[in-house]
């Protein structure tokens, strides 16, 4: 949902969990948003709600209160670059541009939580990479080399912006995991939905003996769990998502 909104909003899209209800405030300034009719209607097992309304001229100051250092384990701060330099061992600094991910979602938070919990060592490939924070962290805690990869053309663009902001080096590159080969890694951070998931685990590369597995809903955890030719290591939660720790 986050990315295609993003498409439509170059100036940001929040996301707010009011427990049985996901806001998503879309933001923009006068004649730059397409105009949306206000409806209702239903979405999966979802109800969508869709209301429109002006908001004060500060809208982009907004965005960016919404943003704060995120500090992983006493060793990893992310921060926009608004932000002052954090005293953390690692200061990452992620900015998400049009893409999805700063580190502050549900998804990405469990991917960076599992990611320093495993050995820094060997090549470390970020698929679905968003903004590139998982794979500007894995360069930053020694992992390499590290390649990231989205079919998304803003997320390739954030990522490599985000490189140089951090004065890492990757490759970064657009791949479509439905129709070409997912290169092997060491590590593999996927923080995809549950049907891609489990659409690469049908053509996992065997070199690949450990992956990070999120954008998962706690329902689907089990069902994406038995789809990998791996043993499940850990599983952690946050609300209504969860990721997998899984090896060979």
């Amino acid at each position: 949902m986050l990315a295609e909104l993003l498409e439509l909003s170059p100036g940001g899209v929040e996301e707010v969990d009011l427990g049985t209800v996901v806001e998503y405030a879309v933001y923009g300034p006068p004649g730059e948003l397409p105009a949306l009719p206000e409806l209702r209607a239903a979405a999966g097992g979802a109800l969508v709600e869709v209301v429109t309304s002006e908001i004060a001229d500060d809208w982009a100051q907004r965005w960016r209160e919404f943003h704060r250092p995120l500090v992983f384990d006493g060793r990893l701060t992310v921060r926009p670059p608004w932000e002052a330099p954090a005293t953390t061992p690692i200061d990452m600094v992620i900015d998400p541009g049009q893409a999805f991910g700063t580190g502050a979602h549900a998804t990405t938070k469990l991917c960076l939580e599992l990611l320093l919990s495993v050995p820094a060592e060997g090549a470390f490939l970020d698929l679905g990479c968003g903004s590139g924070g998982l794979a500007v962290a894995a360069v930053l805690l020694g992992f390499g080399p590290v390649t990231a990869l989205d079919n998304d053309a803003a997320a390739v663009e954030a990522t490599r912006a985000n490189a140089v902001a951090n004065g890492v080096e990757m490759e970064v590159r657009r791949l479509d995991l439905r129709t070409e080969a997912v290169p092997a890694a060491s590590t593999v951070a996927a923080n995809l939905l549950t049907p891609l998931l489990l659409e690469w685990t049908r053509s996992l590369a065997q070199g690949t003996t450990r992956v990070i597995a999120s954008g998962i809903l706690s329902s689907q955890a089990d069902q994406v769990s038995a789809a990998f030719p791996m043993a499940e290591r850990a599983r952690l939660r946050d609300g209504d998502w969860a990721a997998l720790l899984l090896e060979r």
